[in-house]
């Protein structure tokens, strides 16, 4: 194809070769678009299929594709991480450990489906027991897909309202996802990076927070676009985990992949292909269902472009 396919995503390590040129998906250029505030770039590829390619929260794109928008992820998974460190009480709250907060208040930043949400939530559950349905979820903000509905036990904020500052004042006893700078303010679950690398050692727990969905529309004109594109992105992350595994680690980021392959042994920390990944899309998309965001069960290879179901990279 002759134009170039309009492209969002956040330039990090494992991206960075495709967004300075140094690798371009084969027949199909990029046109890398900046959005500041990537989450926007989201909302306008769920609300307007604003672009060709986009970077996109997992549990957006389940919602989303529930809910009818029509594009289709590749299994390039560009963000991951651990989100022990998500959840912050007061220090003088008493609170200090998840189970307390059954039948309490706790903020979550923007909207319900946020991924960063749907894992610290499933943390809670899973690792420490907590009803989830027995909190009331208070958001800061809207969701990304509009015809999505929340459950009973959840509520917005209200106009203006700031979620540190609720915690603070204590009308909400916990918050997610939500920056408080604070003396006042400590993480409920007690040394979180430890915690999640625990977690991964234990258990391969290793949550994805970002992939890439490419618009239904550029699919069905051009059947060569999905394969060309993934293979792109997975040649731009193999130079970067090569600069890794060299020692060049400049980034909070870059510190904890090589974390990651010093306490696994792998030799990527990112890797991309539904094969590798199965077991923790699995979680996510039962966790998604438990949290009462999908209605329908999700089939892990449905999620992604046919032509990649088979790659890995």
């Amino acid at each position: 194809m002759a134009e170039h396919l309009l492209t969002v995503t956040r330039t990090q390590g494992n991206n960075r070769a495709l967004t300075d040129g140094a690798v371009v998906p084969a027949g199909f250029p990029l046109a890398f678009k900046e959005e500041p505030v990537l989450v926007n770039g989201f909302r306008r590829m769920v609300r307007e299929l604003a672009y060709d390619v986009c970077e996109m929260a997992l549990t957006t794109y389940l919602t989303a594709r529930e809910h009818g928008v029509r594009f289709t992820a590749l299994p390039v998974f560009l963000v991951r991480g651990f989100h022990h460190g998500a959840i912050l009480v007061r220090k003088d709250s008493g609170i200090t450990e998840p189970g307390q907060l059954a039948g309490k208040r706790v903020g979550v930043n923007r909207g319900y489906t946020v991924t960063t949400g749907v894992w610290a939530r499933a943390i809670m559950a899973l690792e420490h027991g907590l009803d989830l349905d027995s909190v009331t979820w208070v958001l800061s903000g809207d969701e990304h897909v509009e015809s999505y509905r929340p459950p009973a036990n959840v509520e917005p904020a209200g106009p203006g309202k700031q979620l540190g500052d609720m915690l603070l004042a204590g009308e909400v006893d916990a918050v997610v996802n939500a920056g408080v700078d604070s003396p006042d303010v400590v993480p409920l679950i007690a040394d979180p990076v430890e915690a999640g690398f625990a977690a991964l050692r234990e258990r391969g727990f290793y949550p994805i927070n970002h992939l890439v969905v490419v618009k239904d529309e550029v699919l069905d004109a051009h059947p060569g676009v999905a394969k060309a594109v993934f293979d792109a992105f997975a040649e731009s992350k193999r130079r970067y985990v090569e600069q890794l595994r060299t020692g060049v680690v400049e980034t909070a980021d870059d510190r904890m992949y090589a974390r990651v392959m010093a306490e696994t042994g792998t030799t990527d920390p990112l890797p991309y292909g539904i094969e590798p990944n199965r077991a923790i899309l699995e979680l996510l998309a039962e966790q998604a269902a438990a949290q009462h965001i999908l209605t329908k069960p999700v089939d892990v290879d449905s999620m992604f472009a046919p032509t990649t179901r088979e790659l890995v990279g």
